[in-house]
């Protein structure tokens, strides 16, 4: 587990909060091939996320035009179909322009 390595700000993230209702083995591999896919989108730059019964996932993107483009990605779409149909409670969608940044690495 390691964190994202973003660029210099500004750059764009996008905050996706649920609660599962359901956790089968359709769900881990969903999750596996959404991860996969978004690493290979044009202007994505990384990805954090904690998962348990709320889970929350940030994906770092260069541009809004970007975050669209994967929001409306058709094997995307389809895992948001089946999240709303069958894997989640509720979820929010939270976009957000990053302006600073601080961290620390212990060495």
């Amino acid at each position: 587990m390691s964190l994202a390595n973003t660029p210099k700000p500004p750059y764009y993230a996008v905050i996706f909060s649920s609660i599962r209702d359901n956790d089968d083995e359709d769900y881990q591999v969903m999750a596996k091939k959404m991860d996969e896919l978004a690493k290979i989108q044009p202007g994505f730059l990384g990805f954090e996320t904690a998962r348990d019964t709320l889970s929350v996932s940030v994906s770092y993107w260069e541009s809004l035009e970007s975050i669209q483009k994967w929001k409306n990605n058709l094997d995307h779409r389809e895992a948001q179909n089946k999240g709303k149909t069958k894997w989640y409670e509720g979820y929010k969608v939270r976009i957000a322009t990053v302006e600073r940044e601080y961290s620390f690495e212990k060495k």
